[in-house]
């Protein structure tokens, strides 16, 4: 089948046949699709979109496109999360040893960052040594000995979507229902996964900003993912504002190595940690109720298992075996710090965290091209959340920069992006709502 005759097909609107699907995917991993066909398919799809059925034989091919991992001898449940993205969603770092100390196999296989949203994978690799995209063989010796395992896809691993997800951040086509939906689970899919757990982000910082939309992609995930045999739910949650008190790469892993600890927990990422762990462990059989997952989450945090479960998980992968006890010591660091200032008294009443996420792009942190090169030290912290009190002149923000003019530029951007009021806002819900299969 001729890729220009599949394009052409979708472009008008018709539905496309499983047979169509899976020849432009093989093409697309064989290199015989060009750069600008994948792009002409993407800006089809984003326009037309694509029927359940459709959607399922994309992510099936796109699975089928490379290996399929089979974890059949761990004697535990395999399970794993997945996020769309936002700004300071470290979640999966705290998340993936959260599960993984409470007795389920988890093998992460993350994506890096799209748009103004910061990537799992460019987190992971601010870390010294830590080798974030293994062979088979490491990734399996990493998730045997210590329960998970925070990757990159493999050249084995859905090549096709590989390829496609470095194109789509490009083109202005990240917010496809179904191409988010096979790129997700394509690569879940191909991780051999036994449950599913997906963070469906809503507001001005996540691709779906109302929420009509925001269900529409839950459901579509669900509804997919259930359809190709994964058994799979959705929480939905909030992204009016930074999830983390911190956004950018190095920043991030700090802050979840001090939630991990306990030396320091935002209240709402700890929150959705929680919400999406008992989640996690309801699905994959090892909790029998919201009660009994609180509790179990609780104990390895406050035992501390959580966070020595994440630096054996660091080790194994190649980084320092201390890093857990000295992250400060290992991490990255920018020049330059600057404090972003109040304008005026007030209350923070509102944050337009896409805003947040652009600056740290603008720092260096973020990608403007798919080849471009990541600043792991840049990024933003101490971020006061919606609801502070602040005066005149104290900090909204700490900005880290390579220069002097970086971090002004900066400043000025997170300054415009927070909204000052006179009353203290209604807080939100943070988790809103959970989506299962019809």
């Amino acid at each position: 089948m001729l890729p220009q005759e599949i394009i052409r097909r979708k472009r008008d609107g018709q539905k496309l046949a499983s047979s169509e699907i899976a020849a432009f995917i093989e093409g697309l991993a064989a290199g015989t699709v060009s750069e600008g066909q994948a792009a002409a398919f993407a800006m089809a799809v984003f326009f037309n979109g694509m029927s359940g059925e459709e959607a399922v034989a994309l992510t099936v091919a796109m699975r089928d496109s490379g290996d399929v991992l089979d974890w059949s001898d761990l004697p535990g449940p395999v399970a794993d999360k997945h996020s769309t993205g936002g700004v300071g969603d470290n979640v999966s770092l705290m998340l993936a040893p959260i599960v993984a100390a409470c007795g389920a196999y988890v093998p992460m296989i993350s994506g890096r960052g799209l748009g103004h949203t910061g990537g799992t994978l460019d987190k992971m690799d601010a870390i010294p040594g830590y080798v974030s995209q293994p062979d088979k063989a490491l990734f399996r010796k990493a998730v045997l000995e210590t329960g998970c395992a925070i990757i990159g896809q493999t050249g084995d691993l859905a090549p096709a979507d590989k390829r496609l997800y470095a194109i789509r951040d490009v083109t202005a086509t990240v917010e496809s229902v179904p191409l988010i939906t096979a790129s997700i689970l394509s690569k879940k899919l191909a991780a051999g996964l036994q449950s599913l757990v997906l963070d469906v982000k809503l507001g001005n910082g996540a691709f779906m900003e109302k929420a009509r939309d925001a269900t529409a992609l839950a459901s579509s995930l669900v509804g997919v993912a259930n359809g190709a045999g994964l058994k799979t739910s959705a929480l939905i949650t909030d992204m009016n504002q930074p999830l983390a008190s911190a956004a950018g790469n190095a920043v991030e892993v700090r802050n979840a190595v001090d939630f991990l600890t306990g030396k320091y927990r935002d209240r709402r990422l700890e929150e959705v940690a929680l919400a999406l762990s008992g989640e996690m462990l309801r699905q994959a059989g090892i909790a029998a109720s919201h009660q009994d997952a609180a509790r179990r989450v609780r104990q390895v945090l406050d035992g501390g298992a959580a966070a020595q479960t994440f630096g054996r998980m660091v080790a194994a992968l190649g980084g320092p075996a201390d890093f857990v006890e000295k992250p400060a010591f290992y991490l990255p660091k920018a020049g330059v710090e600057l404090a972003v200032k109040a304008p005026r008294d007030g209350y923070v009443g509102g944050i337009a965290a896409r805003d947040i996420g652009l600056a740290v792009v603008a720092l260096g942190g973020g990608r403007t091209r798919p080849d471009a090169a990541i600043d792991h030290a840049v990024g933003v912290t101490r971020l006061l959340p919606v609801g502070a009190e602040v005066r005149t002149g104290e900090a909204l923000a700490l900005v880290h920069a390579r220069s002097r003019g970086d971090a002004e530029t900066a400043a000025s951007a997170i300054v415009s992006a927070y909204g000052l009021t006179d009353a203290r806002p209604t807080p939100r819900k943070v988790v809103v709502r959970r989506v299962l299969p019809n």
